[in-house]
């Protein structure tokens, strides 16, 4: 006998919970999934290394005190798990997740300078982060904005004045980001460098207010540098137009130097005309994507007869740094990537730059260099190491290589 579903049909149930409070439920549960996954993840390093010791040394111990976290979605409770270690050859659990004393999310962080260079009031900040973020925010009154500013000041003064001999920088890539002030110079330029270390990993060098990208202006900067204890880099990449080239040959004589090829590119292809550009920049790739540096010289020669009669401005522009325009072929092929061109600096800023140019009110230059320095700041924590990170040690030790490959020494 078939039953009557008539009556089974669902009714609607009334709920007391808005979207917003939904997408903060969501999110609680998402963050508390991850930080599961985490610890998971920590505990199995320690189990795949002693497996019968475990369960004994170290071993979950509940969680920390909740704490509420300002993430996109509004304010979310969050439980962070620990662990007891009983062994007393490694610390205890530490989330990257949820890092110890961590208050507003990376997205907060970052909203906040942006909101400071477009020049808002204390006053207008908390309504632009409510809009954005939702309500109920806390920890971001207009007294704590302010003391933020302050804190980033010191933040910024003590780290441009930091020791930096026990550091060892073996690619620096160098730019200079010009950003628009109230007051309407567009002479005054942000001038960045970014580094590589021995294990591969990129760290910010410098960020200072210079005066266009003149040799003097860099020269203060990597003098500045010296006195604190930076050492000649085994390569610095940057642009050709730049007056750091002057600056790096009188105070770092050592380095060599390696003109980034986008923006070579871009420079050659605006002398061509329209139509043969698409030409061109193939011509442009077969040269500096090249296996070797006798392919990349053959292509070299190719664009030049191909366009140097009818316009040389063209291969004037590609000829004048032909010197340094192939140095990438005497380190490691692992690492061609990374330093034929400037794109380390360039990724980071094409938000910042897209962001500037449709604002109206532009903020000082003490707002601007705090900004790109706190921007910076935050984009560290999600920049990678180097591909073929071991053999910097080799270029460090100013081992030769030849088309990317480690030159063996005759028996």
């Amino acid at each position: 006998m078939r039953k009557n579903t008539q009556n089974l049909r669902l009714k609607p149930v009334e709920m007391n919970v808005d979207l917003d409070e939904v997408v903060r439920l969501g999110a609680k549960q998402m963050i508390a999934a991850a930080l599961e996954s985490e610890i998971n993840a920590y505990l199995d390093k320690f189990t795949q290394a002693d497996a019968d010791r475990i369960s004994q040394d170290i071993v979950r111990n509940g969680y920390h005190r909740e704490r509420d976290i300002a993430v996109g979605a509004g304010m979310v409770t969050v439980s962070v798990p620990r662990t007891r270690n009983q062994r007393g050859d490694s610390e205890n659990f530490v989330s990257q997740l949820v890092p110890p004393y961590m208050r507003r999310s990376v997205t907060i962080n970052e909203a906040v300078p942006l909101l400071y260079l477009r020049g808002l009031s204390n006053g207008d900040m908390m309504p632009a982060l409510e809009k954005l973020f939702g309500k109920g925010i806390r920890g971001l009154s207009p007294a704590n904005v302010t003391r933020l500013k302050s804190v980033w000041k010191k933040e910024y003064e003590d780290w441009r004045h930091r020791d930096l001999s026990g550091k060892r920088y073996v690619y620096v890539w160098v730019d200079g980001i010009h950003l628009q002030v109230n007051m309407g110079d567009s002479n005054l330029c942000t001038l960045v460098m970014i580094g590589a270390l021995a294990d591969g990993k990129k760290e910010l060098i410098a960020v200072e207010g210079g005066y266009r990208e003149s040799e003097e202006s860099w020269a203060t900067t990597l003098r500045g540098l010296r006195q604190r204890g930076f050492q000649a880099p085994n390569l610095f990449i940057g642009d050709g137009a730049l007056g750091f080239w002057k600056a790096a040959k009188s105070v770092f004589p050592t380095a060599k130097c390696q003109r980034c090829w986008v923006h070579k590119l871009r420079n050659v292809l605006d002398k061509l005309p329209k139509s043969l550009q698409r030409q061109g920049k193939t011509m442009l790739h077969d040269i500096y994507l090249a296996p070797d540096k006798a392919t990349a010289l053959k292509a070299y020669k190719q664009f030049v007869a191909c366009f140097g009669a009818k316009y040389p401005k063209v291969t004037e522009c590609l000829e004048k740094d032909k010197a340094v325009l192939f140095t990438f072929f005497d380190f490691p092929a692992e690492h061609w990537l990374h330093i034929r061109t400037t794109n380390v600096i360039e990724s980071t800023f094409s938000t910042v730059r897209l962001r500037t140019r449709k604002t109206r009110g532009k903020g000082t230059a003490e707002s601007i260099l705090l900004m790109v320095y706190k921007l910076l700041e935050q984009a560290t924590i999600r920049w990678q190491r180097l591909r073929g990170a071991k053999l910097l040690l080799k270029v460090i030790r100013n081992v030769q290589f030849e088309d990317g490959k480690e030159m063996k020494l005759a028996a």
